[in-house]
């Protein structure tokens, strides 16, 4: 049994529709990109222990960046998501059409009939 290997280098299919990445894979690119601020948070953090007392220029970098790099993963893993939905399409607004014109016509009501003769 003779199986072709699969290739990984030849580049994929160009996509012909405008369809968005689907939301597993969304979601999955967007907990990728947050857990790596989060690890890289992680070691500033560390370096800033390490370094408090022989470096103190060092160490308040990294507490810099151990505070800023929280906001700017949140905002980078929700800017993500709107990057790659791509441009919308126009909204189509119906052409409106005119109801049908209905004519009433004036109706007399009459009380009902008494039978006299009875």
């Amino acid at each position: 049994m003779n199986r072709t290997p699969l290739r990984r280098d030849t580049r994929r299919a160009a996509s012909i529709t405008r369809a968005r990445t689907g939301l597993t894979q969304d979601l999955r690119g967007r907990q990728r990109r947050y857990i790596t601020a989060m690890l890289i948070r992680t070691a500033c953090v560390v370096v800033m222990a390490l370094t408090w007392s022989r470096w103190p220029v060092v160490a308040v970098l990294a507490l810099a960046g151990g505070v800023l790099i929280p906001y700017v993963a949140v905002v980078a893993a929700q800017a993500g998501w709107r990057q790659q939905r791509g441009t919308r399409a126009p909204l189509v607004t119906p052409t409106p059409v005119p109801a049908p014109r209905v004519v009433l016509e004036p109706t007399l009501i009459l009380p009902p009939e008494h039978d006299k003769a009875a």
